[in-house]
């Protein structure tokens, strides 16, 4: 059949020998440590994420090499001098810092073998990831899929609610099971993988990577399921100053449905994307066309997803529900024993497999960022009914008997019975372990707190111009007057309050020992340091001088601890302030906010992180004043933060070290303490000329 349009639904049209569909994290990541073992010139690592500490097997190898990632890495170009590895990695946004491995770059790039070389790579666009998963050894065996070399992603088709393999670092809490596929190819398709590589490695380095040598790889430990099958790559790339946009993901995803005519099975952790909604909407609304099957997870992972995204859900869902006139539609979510809400199986693969004809296995989620906005990787095999048609028969059978609990004899068994999907799946239901009709459940309050789509889920690069068009009334965008006088409103408002905290008896209110007295009954609570990194936080969005603030916890928790409150505090407020400050744009800027605030502004986009610092160590307004410039300046808010964090630690570092001198001379008034503290004033005062005097040049500029 004729499905591939090189340039229209895919990238490239290839070839492979063997092909295999690895599902589940211990069947890829045990694949993917035999082939990194065979490795004779590159291993090349393309991720969401990556963490250095994940161990690709859970018992205990019998390569006798190290378990977690990177010292195996080391191990693999200490032992084969021929050998480099390249891995990429998403820069990721600030926002996802937490569930991250802090330190990454520096685990992985500077504490690693020289041949091991690492790169964050930007996506260059605001709001994008890059999101492909792929592995790819010397040209001539890789992987692509769903899965990243991270935490959480390990599990057995079992997906056992207490196996206690799944922890990733010794004791603690389980994660939740996990779902997901991967695909193995060699020949002319993993050496189409390794060009994505390099021309990804290009884009972020400016350096021309060489091809290695292709040789026939195989692991003989997995069985092939495709054999002799055309491939076609298919990509979503979005448009930037580096790359023209592609948009191959959801061409094909469209093109599937349109060619489907007995069946469409989806596997899938979002479903949300609008073309693809409306695509199958329109094959259901048809008098005689394909059953559809989606099979996707009771809840996605995370509080935040589960409040926007399964809301996005919920509505195609209804919208589907609602034209299956002729009852061909099935939308499921797998039930494991033991499983309660916060450990339903996490359906976090990206199957699409359409009448035993075409199996597509990749990185896009069913949802618009993957169709325009992110980038992706899928790969689809295309089978024919001679040479590979059981085989796509057998793979669908694979993750139904996962899902259903049965065994293959019990599924051929239903297919000779019944011949139809949906069929089969209900004749084998109402296990312990099934799959399970969804029906969302979703508050009136919480749908409709939910914005809309283009600004949750968007399916194409976002400008200012537009964010401002979704989040901002027409009635308030009408009146650019309205907006000039909010802004300045803002300022004046901000202004007025620093002056009066500094020179109006109101001051005396947060005078040190006021403020130590207002809130010393933190230290016996449990959420104290909560509370205490908020106080700081709003207190210095109100302009209560924020050096007063981070001195009264200090002397409440410790001058450790308090630091630690009062840096994050400082950093939160700033975050807050650039949010703000963004909001409100650049209009109002650059008419109320002054001539020397604007050249601050200027400053800001040029120089991007080291202005932050400078403005942080040698501040030329007050604290909230300068956030709220950089967020309507042309600095991203990443730059932002990592200045901010930057600039912020010599002077709570200091105001720590001063603070614990200062009570140790008062609980202990000596002489020694006296003089200790003394020094340590004129060691402060003589660092604080010194820096000054480094930076006047770069001062005079702003």
């Amino acid at each position: 059949m004729v499905l591939f349009s090189q340039g229209e639904n895919c990238w490239r049209e290839t070839y492979a020998e063997k092909a295999s569909c690895l599902v589940d994290g211990e069947a890829y990541f045990s694949a993917l440590r035999k082939a990194m073992l065979a490795a004779k010139e590159t291993i090349y690592i393309l991720g969401w994420d990556i963490n250095s500490r994940f161990r690709l097997v859970r018992d205990k190898p019998q390569d006798n090499l190290p378990e977690q990632l990177r010292e195996f890495l080391n191990a693999l170009v200490e032992r084969n001098p021929k050998l480099e590895i390249y891995i990429i990695a998403w820069d990721y946004s600030p926002l996802l810092a937490l569930d991250r491995e802090w330190l990454a770059e520096y685990k992985l790039k500077h504490s690693t073998h020289s041949r091991i070389h690492f790169i964050m790579q930007t996506t260059g666009v605001f709001g994008a990831s890059h999101h492909q998963k792929v592995a790819v050894i010397d040209d001539s065996l890789a992987f692509s899929g769903g899965l990243d070399l991270t935490f959480g992603r390990w599990d057995t088709p079992a997906h056992a609610v207490n196996d206690k393999r799944r922890c990733d670092e010794g004791e603690g809490n389980i994660p939740r099971p996990y779902h997901d596929v991967q695909v193995m190819v060699n020949g002319d398709c993993a050496k189409a993988l390794g060009d994505l590589v390099r021309s990804r490695w290009n884009e972020a380095t400016g350096q021309q990577l060489a091809r290695p040598s292709p040789w026939m790889l195989w692991l003989e430990s997995v069985d092939a399921d495709f054999i002799n099958c055309e491939i076609g790559i298919s990509l979503t790339q979005p448009e930037s100053k580096l790359q023209p946009e592609s948009r191959h993901v959801e061409q094909l995803f469209l093109d599937m449905i349109d060619a489907a005519e007995e069946y469409i099975y989806i596997e899938n952790q979002y479903l949300t994307a609008d073309k693809f909604g409306n695509a199958l909407k329109s094959s259901l609304m048809k008098s005689s066309g394909p059953v559809i099957v989606v099979v996707t997870p009771y809840n996605t992972n995370g509080w935040l997803s589960q409040y926007t995204m399964d809301v996005l859900r919920s509505r195609m869902i209804d919208t589907l529900r609602e034209a299956d006139k002729h009852d061909r539609l099935r939308i499921f979510y797998p039930r494991i024993p033991h499983a309660d809400e916060d450990h339903a199986l996490n359906v976090h693969s990206k199957v699409m497999i359409v009448d035993d004809r075409m199996v597509r296995i990749g990185s896009s989620n069913l949802n618009n960022r993957s169709m325009g906005l992110d980038s992706e990787c899928d790969l689809t095999p295309l089978t024919n009914p001679k040479e590979n048609g059981e085989r796509a028969r057998a793979f669908l059978n694979r993750l139904l008997a996962e899902h259903l609990a049965v065994s293959s004899c019990e599924l051929d068994a239903q297919w000779q019975k019944h011949a139809q999907l949906t069929k089969v799946i209900e004749e084998l239901q109402g296990g312990e372990r099934t799959l399970i009709t969804l029906k969302p459940k979703v508050s009136e309050q919480v749908n409709r707190n939910v914005p809309d789509k283009a600004l949750v889920d968007p399916e194409a690069p976002v400008d200012a111009g537009q964010l401002r068009e979704i989040l901002v009334p027409d009635e308030a965008r009408k009146s650019a007057a309205g907006r000039l006088m909010l802004g300045g409103l803002v300022l004046l408002t901000l202004l007025a309050l620093f002056v009066i905290w500094r020179w109006t008896p109101l001051s005396e209110w947060i005078e040190v020992g006021k403020l130590v007295s207002e809130i010393e009954w933190l230290n016996s609570t449990l959420y104290g340091p909560a509370v205490a990194v908020a106080t700081v936080a709003i207190g210095g969005l109100i302009a209560i001088p924020i050096t007063l603030l981070i001195v009264a916890i200090m002397l409440v928790f410790g001058s450790i601890e308090g630091a630690v409150y009062g840096f994050l505090g400082s950093v939160s407020c700033a975050v807050l302030g650039y949010v703000a400050g963004q909001s409100l744009g650049q209009e109002f800027t650059r008419k109320i906010a002054g001539r020397k605030l604007n050249q601050v502004s200027r400053q800001l986009s040029k120089q991007g992180v080291m202005t932050v610092v400078i403005v942080r160590l040698i501040p030329i307004a007050p604290f909230v004043i300068i956030n709220m410039v950089a967020g309507a300046s042309h600095i991203n808010l990443r730059d932002f933060t990592v200045g901010s964090i930057i600039g912020l630690i010599p002077g709570t570092v200091a105001l720590a070290i001063l603070t614990d001198g200062v009570i140790r001379a008062a609980s202990e008034p000596s002489a020694y303490h006296l003089i200790l503290v003394a020094l340590l004033l004129a060691a402060l005062g003589i660092l604080t000329v010194a820096m000054r005097h480094w930076l006047l040049k770069f001062k005079n500029r702003l």
